[in-house]
């Protein structure tokens, strides 16, 4: 009579030998199952198809060993019966879990998307975000003029950081997307590695004048006498003896202006001098005095206000701004604006602001949310769900965090 460890060494041998193609069934029936249906196949069912099955393999077995067939063989064929079942179900576990985290969706594009690699992934508020650095020069792009070293500089040490959840080519495309918006750049181009390095090419802000005149309208540059405080975008009437006409002021200069002379000063009409004079400097916001300015007209009134010689300035009113007037208190606070989109299984997604409670949660305060139509300052009763738009204020790095978990 065989001994009991031999008999428990035969059982296990015989369990892996019969058990490895009940095991794969298992596993594959638990994958497709739980991936094609979403239920899992109860274990009771996969034990009887694994004993089903073992017990073919276990009756070809015993058709060539005459040995397995004996009673003495009890201990051997329970062990063996445990080892199948063992085996069957983990594998029905293993193949059930691969089924529930594989993507339902899944195309070509989705596989050739590169991710970033996790040593550059940083945890804020429990999701990911990711700090692109800029390396190397910030290259030019051909057929643009030059960036200044002044923008090249800001560009490459600026912090950039972007939820780290997004392929790297929408990684890509955002931060093109954020270059041509701080930077008002013409055109911008951006590669991302994985370990996220970024190299930067741009094309510096081209038609800066011409951008601004409005259809239909002509620039004309007057001399006259500068009121202080003008500002690009005050509504002016320009007063001559042959003509009365009201416009657009896209430039002033004046000659009491204390900026001081600069090469890549913009010009502001009239005959070019061979030294830069401070009346010939265009500035932000004028300090008064006898200087040019240059207004946007009328196509037919373009003509006769070139031949005027001199011109009076009158600043129309145009009221008070409210919206003007926050914006610049919350900038001067160090606060910033930014439009973010609700994501989906989100903690925003399916409640309400005030069950999120948003203003403590993520130090930022929604000004305006787009549920059903917009809602300015949406009270705390208001439900987002899933792609709703928001738009927030608060600083650059609690935006960033917000940005990350909510969009």
């Amino acid at each position: 009579m065989p001994s009991l460890p031999f008999e428990i060494l035969l059982g296990i041998y015989l369990g892996v030998l019969t058990g490895i193609i009940p095991a794969l069934v298992a596993g594959t029936l638990g994958f497709v199952f739980r991936y094609v249906t979403g239920v899992t196949i109860p274990g009771f069912g996969v034990v009887v198809l694994a004993l089903a099955i073992a017990g073919i393999n276990g009756g070809l077995l015993a058709l060539n060993d005459e040995t397995i067939r004996t009673d003495e063989n009890a201990v051997a064929i329970l062990t063996a019966i445990v080892v199948v079942l063992m085996l069957a179900l983990y594998a029905h576990a293993k193949g059930d879990k691969l089924g529930a985290n594989v993507p339902r969706r899944m195309s070509l594009k989705g596989l050739r998307e590169r991710t970033l690699s996790t040593d550059v992934v940083e945890l804020v508020g429990g999701r990911g975000r990711v700090r692109i650095t800029v390396v190397g020069e910030v290259e030019d792009l051909e057929g643009y003029p030059p960036l200044s070293p002044e923008l090249r500089e800001e560009i490459k040490t600026n912090e950039w950081t972007f939820p780290a959840d997004l392929p790297v080519s929408e990684l890509e495309s955002r931060f093109e997307d954020q270059l041509r918006t701080e930077f008002d750049l013409a055109s911008a181009s951006v590669s991302i590695d994985e370990r996220a390095r970024a190299t930067v090419a741009g094309a510096p802000p081209v038609g800066g004048l011409s951008k601004r005149i409005p259809p239909g309208k002509r620039a004309v540059s007057v001399p006259a006498l500068v009121p202080t405080g003008l500002v690009p975008g005050e509504s002016v009437r320009i007063t001559t003896p042959d003509l009365t006409v009201e416009g657009t002021l896209l430039s002033a200069s004046s000659g009491t202006s204390t900026e001081k002379n600069k090469p890549d000063a913009k010009t502001d009409g009239g005959e070019p001098e061979e030294t830069p004079s401070p009346a010939t400097v265009a500035i932000d916001r004028t300090d008064g005095g006898d200087g040019r300015v240059t207004v946007a007209v009328d196509r037919s009134d373009a003509g006769t206000l070139l031949r005027a010689e001199r011109g009076e300035v009158i600043v129309l009113s145009r009221g008070i701004r409210r919206e003007f007037e926050l914006t610049s208190l919350l900038r001067r606070a160090g606060k910033r604006f930014r439009k973010v989109s609700v994501k989906a299984g989100g903690p925003l997604d399916g409640n309400t602001i005030g069950e999120v409670n948003v203003r403590e949660a993520y130090d930022v305060v929604i000004l305006a949310a787009k549920h059903d139509g917009w809602k300015i300052t949406p009270r705390g009763e208001t439900e987002l769900s899933a792609g709703d738009d928001l738009f927030v204020v608060g600083t650059r790095e609690a935006l960033t965090g917000f940005e990350v978990v909510a969009g």
